[in-house]
C-alpha cells in the first residue's frame, strides 16, 4: 500500500480535480514578543515582529489541494474590503480557479491573532455569519453548477458562517449524486439532515458527539456503533472519524479501518481537519481505495499537527512522511 501512496502523491494527484465549497476565512497572525505592561491599562504590550496572512476555514482546504498539486477550485463568498482583496490575490498565487467565489455587502471572514512566543495572546475575529441571500444563493449555485462536470469529486466544508444553508447542501449534494461525483463533507453543528446522501462525513469526535442522543467517549467499539448508526440515519457511504491522539477511523457499512496516529509532539490541532479532508478527497478523486486514502490523510495531518497555526501540507512533506 505504502509504494502505491507514494506512486499517487509523486505522480497521480496533479491530475486529480477537486471543488471545494465553503466558509472561507482570512486568518492573520502577529507575532511578538512581550516585555513591558501597557501605562494605559493592565494589559502586556507585544511589539510585532513579524505579520502572517494565510487562508483559513474552506480555504484552508483549497490551500492544502493546491500544494499537493491538485487541480483546485473554489466557491464562496468575500466581502468588498482590504481582507477580500489580499484573500483573492493568495488564491491567484496559488494558482487556484476563484472564479466561483462572489463578493457580497457581509465582510470578509478575517481572524487575527496576536502571538508571543507560542502563546495566542488575543483573536479578533470579523464575521457576518447569517445565511447568505436569496440573490446571493443563486448566484453560488449558478457557479456551482458551471463547475461540476469539470472535476472529479467535492467538498463541502462548514464553518457555520453562512454559506452552507440547507438549501445549498441538498443542492450541491443532489447534483453531485446525479452526475456520479464524489462528494465529502467538514460538518458544523447539529443539523446533519442537510448533509444527507453524502459520499462521506469527516467530523471530528466533538462534531461527532453534537449529533448524538448520548456523548461517546474516545474509544473504538464506541465510535464504530455510533458510526454505523448516523451512517444508515443520513444515507451515508460512511464516517471518517478524527480522533486526536487516537488518530483516525474510517467506518463503512463493510469495512472498519482504526489508524494510529504518529508518536510526536503536537504544538497546534488547528486546521488539522481541513488536511485530512483535503487528502482523502483528493486520494479518492484519484480511485485510492477508501482504507488507504484514509492512511495518506492520518499520515498528512501528523504533519500538520506539529506545526504552530493553520498549516497546509506540500507534497514533499507528504512523501517524505510516507
Amino acid at each position: 500500500m505504502i509504494d502505491e501512496l507514494k506512486n499517487f502523491v509523486a505522480d497521480g494527484l496533479n491530475s486529480c480535480k477537486v471543488l471545494v465549497v465553503g466558509d472561507v476565512m482570512l486568518d492573520k497572525y502577529y507575532f511578538g514578543e512581550v516585555s513591558r505592561i501597557s501605562p494605559e491599562a493592565p494589559v502586556p504590550i507585544a511589539r510585532v515582529l513579524k505579520i502572517k496572512e494565510t487562508l483559513g476555514g474552506a480555504a484552508n482546504v483549497v490551500h492544502n489541494l493546491a500544494l499537493l498539486g491538485c487541480q483546485t477550485s473554489i466557491i464562496g463568498q468575500v466581502g468588498k474590503d482590504n481582507h477580500g482583496e489580499i484573500f483573492l490575490s493568495k488564491l491567484k498565487n496559488l494558482g487556484v480557479n476563484y472564479s466561483g467565489v462572489i463578493e457580497t455587502s457581509k465582510p470578509t471572514t478575517t481572524k487575527i491573532r496576536v502571538i508571543s512566543g507560542h502563546q495566542q495572546m488575543i483573536r479578533l475575529d470579523f464575521e457576518d455569519a447569517s445565511e447568505l441571500d436569496v440573490v446571493s444563493t443563486d448566484t453560488l449555485l449558478k457557479n456551482f453548477s458551471e463547475h461540476l462536470s469539470n472535476v472529479d469529486a467535492v467538498i463541502i466544508s462548514d464553518y457555520g458562517k453562512g454559506v452552507c444553508t440547507k438549501k445549498i447542501c441538498r443542492e450541491i449534494i443532489g447534483a453531485c449524486r446525479a452526475q456520479k461525483k464524489i462528494v465529502v463533507v467538514d460538518p458544523k453543528g447539529d443539523k446533519w439532515q442537510k448533509y444527507f446522501d453524502a459520499n462521506f462525513i469527516t467530523p471530528n469526535l466533538k462534531e461527532l458527539n453534537a449529533v448524538l442522543p448520548k456523548k461517546i467517549s474516545n474509544v473504538d467499539s464506541q465510535i464504530e456503533e455510533a458510526a454505523q448508526k448516523i451512517i444508515d440515519e443520513f444515507n451515508l457511504g460512511g464516517l471518517v472519524v478524527t480522533r486526536s491522539a487516537e488518530g483516525l477511523s474510517l467506518i463503512e457499512a463493510e469495512k472498519i479501518s482504526h489508524i494510529k496516529a504518529r508518536a510526536q509532539e503536537v504544538f497546534d490541532v488547528s486546521g488539522a481537519g481541513d488536511t485530512v479532508i483535503a487528502v482523502f478527497t483528493a486520494a479518492l478523486a484519484g480511485k485510492i481505495d477508501s482504507a488507504a486514502a484514509a492512511y495518506l490523510a492520518n499520515t498528512a495531518a501528523g504533519v500538520v499537527v506539529a506545526k504552530v497555526g493553520t498549516y497546509a501540507v506540500n507534497r514533499e512533506e507528504l512523501l517524505n512522511a510516507l
